[in-house]
């Protein structure tokens, strides 16, 4: 039986790259994103083994119904990609609660909401594993710059929920938390140092390898450990 993938915000980007990368090694993937029918380059991908499904992980109830539609699928991994950076000028003196809100609810809140509701997924297939993409810049020790208040404060708030979530769901489910490095897509820009196939491909070394040791773990893409 070929192992199980599903991946969020899979309609482009890291997000994307992992679906080709994940069925290219024969897995079967359920690939999430908000609007599918635009997901052009997702669909060239579809078929038996990339099943795409109409997701937007700021709805809760999205959320549950899909876990209830693959209610008999055991997943090995859960791979939550999908975030925002949050709304742009959103620096201090012009800060609004609306959009700090809507990351928080997409970036810190989302991602246990799916592994709530996949536990019993995931615990059903072999390899028993949720992987998040956070960002160094949810880290409090290493913020030597100021500013992106929105972006920071939901990150590190992940952060915090995962690193509970790795003690509750220990030791039979891995909560591999990790940052996929600057990279050159929408949300990074195109000065980053490493493209969506290097970051995607060194992050499914990390996943792949990762052990008892590495859930609750901030771990860069380079495999060493990001203060908090």
């Amino acid at each position: 039986m070929k192992p199980t993938v599903l991946i969020t915000g899979a309609n482009r980007g890291i997000g994307l790259e992992f679906v080709r990368q994940y069925v290219d090694e024969g897995w079967r993937v359920h690939a999430c994103c908000r609007h599918p029918d635009a997901a052009n380059q997702l669909y060239e991908l579809a078929g038996p083994d990339v099943l795409v499904h109409r997701l937007d992980v700021a709805d809760a109830g999205q959320i549950t119904a899909l876990a209830g539609k693959l209610r008999d699928e055991p997943l090995d991994l859960l791979i939550n990609n999908a975030g925002v950076y949050g709304p742009p000028g959103a620096r201090f003196g012009a800060l609004e609660p609306e959009g700090w809100l809507d990351t928080l609810r997409i970036n810190s809140i989302a991602p246990l909401l799916m592994a709530q509701a996949f536990r019993n997924h995931i615990e059903a297939g072999g390899g028993r594993t949720i992987a998040t993409l956070t960002s160094k810049m949810g880290s409090i020790g290493d913020n030597a710059s100021g500013g992106s208040y929105i972006y920071r404060s939901s990150k590190a708030a992940l952060n915090a929920a995962l690193y509970s979530l790795s003690l509750d769901l220990a030791p039979h489910i891995k909560v591999l938390i990790l940052h996929p490095g600057w990279v050159r897509t929408d949300m990074g820009g195109p000065s980053g140092e490493i493209d969506a196939v290097e970051s995607a491909r060194r992050l499914r070394g990390l996943i792949a390898d990762a052990g008892p040791a590495d859930s609750g773990r901030f771990t860069d893409i380079d495999g060493s450990t990001i203060p908090w």
